[in-house]
């Protein structure tokens, strides 16, 4: 008798495609909301089609960490402005359409890290001396949705509810681009 390996089971291959689609929508979403100030994180006002940057508002708060003054330099910077969107955008359409979620998940695991480090939940105060507001100095939402699109790109979560299979045939000998 053999038993079923668990990312085979069909059950475990539908919460991966589920928790696939539901972290892609996060990373378009934030994509959306900044592109057009669809005014949940953005206001209309400060929207990146209206002239906002994406990053100003967020690297320029930055009051804690080793890179705070990097940080600070690079807050709306085109560059940095266009990178972080088309990060955004790059890792949710991946992560939604089940395809390329190697890149994805190279790309997701660089930019929490790139958050994480901003945020920097290893401190309990700022550099004015206030609390950090940092709940868990390790672990916090940007390691789990490096990890969540690490998963899905090595379970092949891709291939339940996704083009990947097709996407597969596409790259060929390319796996990198699985």
């Amino acid at each position: 008798m053999t038993s079923e390996h668990p990312t085979e089971s069909s059950v475990t291959r539908h919460v991966l495609a589920v928790l696939r689609i539901a972290t892609g929508f996060i990373f378009l979403w934030a994509f959306l909301d900044k592109t057009f100030g669809l005014s949940y994180s953005t206001p209309n006002a400060r929207a990146w089609i209206h002239g906002g940057s994406p990053t100003k508002g967020f690297l320029s708060n930055v009051e804690v960490g080793p890179l705070q003054s990097f940080f600070h330099s690079i807050a709306g910077n085109p560059i940095a402005d266009w990178l972080f969107m088309l990060g955004l955008l790059g890792v949710g359409v991946a992560l939604i359409l089940g395809a390329g979620l190697r890149l994805a998940a190279v790309g997701a695991t660089l930019m929490m890290a790139m958050m994480w480090i901003a945020e920097w939940p290893l401190a309990q105060t700022t550099a004015t001396g206030d609390p950090s507001g940092s709940t868990n100095p390790i672990v916090d939402y940007h390691v789990i949705y490096a990890l969540v699109a690490i998963v899905c790109a090595l379970s092949y979560a891709g291939r339940t509810w996704g083009i990947s299979s097709w996407w597969e045939r596409v790259v060929g000998k390319n796996r990198w681009l699985v």
